[in-house]
């Protein structure tokens, strides 16, 4: 007893704690054929959550273009995932069926029955607002959903040199999910454009890719028509990996600062984001505030330190 005791000790001591058991629910579009560039950010996200010895991915399930990024998401775990076998599910085509089963909730709903998880949520919230609306009974076995959205009153969605204002794309593509989950006991958390404005990537940033190894070059040279891009609207060669900070709430919590038990609403007012959605002169916003009197509170990361940008820069080669 005496030697258990100690060796209790010992780990507590040397930091070492229990893997978060993870649910990865993705809107994943990197190097999608289009007219134009697609996101990256949940594909660099994916790469590096294979990297984190905090959690363990039980599940991977997709959101939009769901036969794209079943594709995607294999060809990356082929590439980084050295550990068990993660199942990869297909979930809302559209985001626009609150409340219809797919392979992915019914794989949720499973893994969930077996274990308590947590659900980190990178893109619209059809797939996780199904799950609760069908199975309230599973929302006990939910630890937190932690997702890429929200903000403050009055703050916009800026990046580069105030070029153009951006708008909040995982709540507004389905604010009835959203609707679904604030109206639940299930803990929320959110870590989106904020947190995540104080990182940067840049063709400097991605020079310790290895151009001789296959992952590595794919991911160099995928991420370039998304440079280009942002290049073209902001007016700088590079982006925000949004997502990645969503991640690293879950990891890497101390690299952020927090409002915690912040209420959190949805108001209705002048669009910030005209340039981009000139056919909406008013719409919904997801926002939090101690001013706020809703019974609803969530856990919001407002700033990512210093030091969390080289966390994401030095998990993405296929080689470390």
């Amino acid at each position: 007893m005496k030697t258990y005791t100690l060796i209790l000790i010992l780990l507590i001591s040397n930091g070492i704690r229990a893997q978060t058991k993870v649910w990865f629910d993705t809107d994943i579009m990197i190097g999608m054929p289009d007219n134009r560039a697609r996101e990256v950010d949940d594909g660099i996200t994916l790469i590096m959550a294979l990297k984190q010895p905090e959690i363990e991915i039980v599940g991977i399930s997709n959101i939009t273009y769901v036969d794209y990024g079943y594709d995607v998401i294999n060809k990356i775990l082929n590439w980084h995932n050295k550990g068990e076998v993660i199942p990869v599910y297909k979930g809302s085509n559209l985001a626009n069926d609150t409340g219809i089963e797919n392979d992915a909730t019914r794989a949720l709903y499973k893994a969930l029955k077996k274990e308590k998880l947590t659900i980190l949520a990178l893109g619209p919230m059809t797939n996780i607002a199904t799950l609760v609306q069908n199975h309230p009974d599973i929302i006990p076995q939910i630890e937190r959903v932690v997702i890429c959205a929200a903000r403050t009153p009055d703050l916009t969605f800026n990046p580069g040199h105030g070029k153009l204002n951006l708008f909040d794309y995982n709540y507004e593509f389905d604010t009835q999910s959203m609707d679904v989950l604030l109206n639940t006991a299930v803990p929320l958390e959110f870590a989106g454009y904020e947190p995540s404005s104080y990182t940067f990537i840049g063709n400097i940033d991605l020079a310790s890719l290895d151009m001789t190894n296959e992952a590595d070059k794919w991911l160099f040279d995928i991420v370039q028509p998304w440079m280009e891009f942002n290049e073209k609207l902001f007016g700088i060669r590079g982006f925000i990996p949004f997502d990645c900070s969503t991640l690293g709430i879950v990891t890497h919590p101390e690299y952020f600062t927090y409002y915690e038990d912040i209420p959190i609403k949805v108001t209705y007012k002048k669009n910030d984001a005209l340039v981009v959605q000139p056919d909406t002169p008013s719409k919904k916003f997801l926002e939090v505030s101690y001013d706020f009197k809703t019974k609803k509170k969530v856990k919001y990361a407002r700033r990512a330190l210093l030091g969390f940008e080289e966390k994401i820069l030095e998990t993405l080669s296929a080689t470390r």
